[in-house]
């Protein structure tokens, strides 16, 4: 019986609280189902079609098509959620009521805030469609999603004693995260592939989002039954039971137990940031330093700042150590100055500060883990920190299309946030260092374990690390084969390495020993194997095994190495790392490097050495500490800790599939003049998108493509996914930037300078070859089919041998004339060739045998790049100064194809007469549409301008 009996006669209205869960679930439903109605009866066809298909093929409506396209059915639904709001706000309030305990308010605030800005938000959506915003209205759409992360697991974690409704709640809210995985499936094959019928599949997971979203409040019903609207609570609900609280902490991961610390949050922010400083400042190292010999095109002498991470050995001199040790956040601060080097002008200079940044860096980071490594929690913090930096750094290298907005060859022409970076990190070394330090004396000589194992291991580690992990994209290209696609791709997939690499990195802390053990080893042997080995799919299911594995040894190997000698573990083991760096590097660059023939093509020898070290790490381990079961609750400090490094790593997930969403390409591909059937051609030596003041080129690269009106770029020397050069992709910007399918060509794994191909129209096959190279660097390129206008044209992008290797670049020659003249289709090679006009090899390449003609072959002063082509009407051709962006310019060719029989018997005509075919025209002669820009001519633009004829050349229409 009610407390409050004896006041029932002054109560005006008194209604079971299971009534606000009713109105919200009826009115939410009703809202959407209506609108579902009207729009089915009175617009079928029309909210049915999208942007490529309509009836038959389509034949159900999306969330968005039916409430936010059509009126009156837009009307309707916008009505009827005005009326939810009430109900709404009212289950919200009535969550903080049930879910409040005199230990700890501070969750059931969070809800609230929560529940609020999440029924904002659905307002802001409803109310502001696609149509009238696009940004606002994709902005507080994702708020809406990333809300519902936080508030599910409030709800579970604060769920009333009812068995019932808890299960109810983790059922509803599996059902709903697991829909998003098929639904973005499904999108990416409705819009990227333009699959008919998939939009129709995506729309029945999308309201199936809507009936678990609504039905994980509707659950409310079964807990707000117990309160009366007076309001007051009739039989306790806020008691908990210790069985029921032990089932929602670990339905939530016990993320949500134990009290909260506005400190332990700001110490954990501080803590991931300067480990994404730290992974920030070392992959840049290699990719300042790889500008030197790229310039001096051999050994330069700067490549020996690649020892900048040795800096630990210093830690075994023991005045030193202690003075480390005893000066950490001055250590630390002198370590950002690797951030601060992006305004130095002169590229040594630069190298050298963020050299001098590394060294403080290494030093810092290895002596904060040999003195916190008496204490469990802070240990294990730091190595949470140091591993879960570099997943932030992989997403931010993801929401920056594969550069870091910090690195010093950022600024603020191509999108760098330098100084955000540089302030944030300063207050981040602060809190980080606002500790002191703990062991300050020498190591414990009665520690079992070897300091020398322990060190391969740290360097197998960190070059795993390095090389396949500081960028989401890195396996996903070893496993790339070109189109039609049949694995990953780097924007809709990339998270799932994110992914593994965070679920690694919790298993590593929840089960070192397993983690640790011959036994996971074992199993990450086995997915280097199969990424090494195998293409596509299965060759991406053995990347993510080899993500989860070095993240999940990485805390049983570095809490394991903390404990041992500094200056050995870390000052030695960073030595082994540097070595397998240059390995790695040196199984493409084996035709500039002393020795390099032993190693040419041998990225097998370099994961097998990965790994061999890992084993050593591992062995070290077994010594350490022999397998046993280990029983015990963990101390308070650990599971703290814990919670808010599992929120971080998850905020961080969020933050990668926001990027993925903002990226999600929206351009419709159409090229520049179709009016016209005009293909324009380029090809261009990027140099791997350093510019000659060492900053990153792709925004300039993209303005002169955009401004040119290029709808078929080839790039070559465009393969720059190692650790020397930044572990990037040039062409994922331009292509999602200017609306272009991109084929990236033979991957890092097949030992090229790389080749790439960027195109307007789309790909609908593409295979990748590596020419015969028996001494040289290997050629790679690609033999890509277009569905230009209708009609198939094949286009070559090739990149050849160097100079010194004439037998190569004979060899080559013969095997692509061959490749190209086994084509019927119309052509055109894009290429670099190594040769003069009209000589040698030249005449290999245009031949019969081919059946390419040379896009100018009175243009004497060319020596590497050319275009060529077959059965295209050639209709201009161009040279483009490169101003400072690269070495090379871009050279240019303009096609009209021939899709009547009349324009293909005229095109062959022309083929058989060279006279005719190279007859040259003035430009007012030419259509307008053909016609190359303006802006170029006389002194030109930024820097670039018509050059070596200095003008366009046009021939007969």
């Amino acid at each position: 019986m009610s407390k409050y009996k004896d006041k029932e006669s002054a109560v005006a209205l008194s209604f079971s609280g299971s009534w606000v869960s009713w109105s919200h679930t009826i009115l939410a439903y009703g809202a959407f189902l209506s609108a579902l109605f009207v729009g089915l009866s009175l617009h079928y066809h029309k909210i049915v079609q999208n942007e490529f298909w309509g009836y038959p093929q389509e034949w159900f409506p999306s969330v968005s098509a039916t409430i936010g396209d059509k009126y009156p059915e837009r009307a309707v639904f916008q009505l009827i959620i005005a009326l939810t709001s009430g109900p709404r706000f009212a289950l919200v309030a009535l969550w903080y009521v049930i879910g409040k305990k005199p230990t700890n308010n501070a969750l059931p605030k969070f809800q609230v805030a929560v529940g609020i800005l999440r029924t904002l938000a659905c307002g802001g959506f409803t109310y502001v469609t696609s149509t009238d915003d696009h940004d606002f209205h994709d902005v507080v759409m994702i708020t809406y999603l990333v809300g519902t992360i936080p508030w599910t697991a409030c709800c579970i974690a604060l769920s009333p004693p009812n068995p019932t409704s808890l299960k109810l709640r983790k059922y509803i809210a599996s059902a709903f995260f697991g829909t998003i995985i098929p639904l973005v499936y499904f999108f990416i094959q409705h819009k990227v592939h333009h699959v008919a019928g998939a939009y129709t599949t995506y729309a029945f997971f999308e309201w199936s989002l809507i009936l678990f979203d609504v039905g994980f409040d509707a659950v409310t019903a079964l807990d707000f039954s117990n309160l009366q609207i007076t309001i007051s609570d009739n039989k306790g609900v806020n008691q908990g039971s210790a069985a029921l609280d032990k089932e929602k902490s670990k339905a939530t991961a016990g993320a949500l137990d134990g009290r909260f610390s506005l400190m332990e949050v700001l110490d954990t922010i501080a803590e991931v940031y300067h480990g994404f400083v730290f992974w920030s400042m070392l992959t840049s190292l290699g990719l300042v330093i790889w500008y030197f010999p790229l310039w001096h095109m051999g050994i330069s002498g700067y490549e020996a700042l690649v020892m900048s991470t040795i800096s630990p050995f210093f830690l075994g001199i023991k005045p030193i150590r202690s003075f480390v040790i005893g000066n950490l956040r001055l250590i630390h601060f002198l370590s950002l100055a690797g951030l601060a080097a992006w305004p130095i002008e002169s590229p040594v200079l630069r190298l050298f500060t963020v050299g001098f940044g590394v060294f403080m860096s290494c030093l810092g980071w290895a002596a904060t883990l040999y003195s916190e490594s008496v204490h469990e929690a802070r240990l294990e913090a730091k190595i949470l920190a140091w591993i879960g930096g570099l997943i932030l750094s992989s997403t931010a290298k993801f929401a920056w299309y594969t550069n870091n907005p910090i690195w010093p060859v950022m600024h603020d022409a191509n999108n760098g946030y330098n100084r955000s970076g540089l302030a944030i990190a300063v207050v981040a070394a602060f809190i980080f260092t606002r500790r002191a330090p703990l062991n300050t004396g020498s190591p414990d000589p009665n520690l079992k374990g070897s300091a020398f194992l322990a060190s391969l291991g740290v360097a197998g580690l960190f070059f795993g690390l390095h090389s396949l992990l500081s960028d989401t994209s890195t396996m996903i290209l070893w496993v790339w084969e070109g189109y039609p696609v049949k694995g990953p791709l780097a924007g809709p997939h990339g998270w799932f390495t994110v992914a593994a690499m965070s679920a690694g990195l919790f298993i590593g802390i929840q089960r070192p020993q397993l983690a640790g053990s011959f036994s996971a080893y074992l199993v990450g042997c086995a997915g280097v194997a199969v990424l090494t080995l195998y293409p596509e799919w299965l060759g991406y299911s053995g990347a993510l095994v080899t993500a989860f594995y070095l993240t999940a040894v990485a805390t049983p190997l570095l809490t394991a190495g903390a404990k041992k000698s500094p200056a050995v573990v870390f000052g030695f083991g960073f030595l082994i790392y540097n070595f397998v760096v240059l390995f790695h590097v040196w199984v493409v660059a084996y035709a500039f490097v002393p020795g390099g023939p032993y190693v040419r093509e041998h990225t097998d020898w370099v994961n097998t050495t990965m790994m061999v070290l890992l084993g050593a790490g591992v062995l070290n381990l077994f010594i350490a500490a022999p397998r046993r079961k280990t029983k015990g609750k963990k101390p308070a400090s650990v599971l703290q800790h814990r919670k808010y490094h599992t929120w971080a790593i998850g905020f961080v997930n969020i933050l990668f599939i926001m990027a993925a969403y903002m990226r999600f390409p929206t351009n419709d591909y159409k090229p520049y003049h179709p009016e016209s059937k005009l293909i324009t051609a380029g090809i261009w030596t990027i140099h791997f998108s350093l510019d000659n003041e060492m900053y990153s080129s792709e925004y300039r690269m993209r303005d002169l493509i955009k401004e040119l009106e290029l709808d078929v770029v080839g790039f070559l020397e465009s393969d720059l996914q190692r650790i020397i050069m930044g572990n990037r992709d040039t062409t994922q910007f331009i292509a999602e930037d200017l609306g272009m399918y991109v084929d990236y060509g033979p991957g890092p794994n097949k030992h090229t300078w790389g080749s790439a191909l960027l195109s307007k129209f789309p790909i609908l096959n593409s295979t990748h070859h590596l020419l015969p190279s028996p001494v040289g660097e290997l050629a790679p390129a690609i033999h890509a089919t277009l569905d230009v206008y209708g009609e198939l044209v094949d286009v070559f992008v090739f990149h050849s041998g160097q100079e010194e290797d004439p037998e190569d670049r004979r060899l080559q020659s013969e095997y692509l004339a061959k490749l190209m003249g086994e084509s019927p289709r119309p052509s055109f090679l894009l290429s670099y060739l190594v040769t003069k006009p009209l000589q040698g090899n030249y005449n290999t390449y245009v031949s019969d045998k081919s059946g390419m003609h040379d896009v100018e072959p009175s243009d004497w002063d060319r020596w590497c790049e050319y275009i060529l082509y077959k059965k295209l009407n050639r209709v201009g051709y161009a040279r483009v100064s490169r101003h400072t962006i690269t070495d090379t310019e871009l050279q240019v060719a303009k096609f009209v194809v021939p899709t009547t029989d009349q324009e293909k018997a005229e095109v062959a005509r022309l083929d058989a007469d060279a006279g005719a075919r190279n007859h040259r025209v003035a430009e007012h002669e030419v259509p307008e549409g053909w016609r190359f820009p303006a802006m170029f001519r006389g002194e030109g633009v930024r820097g670039h301008r018509y050059h070596v004829f200095n003008e366009p050349w046009y021939y007969r229409p």
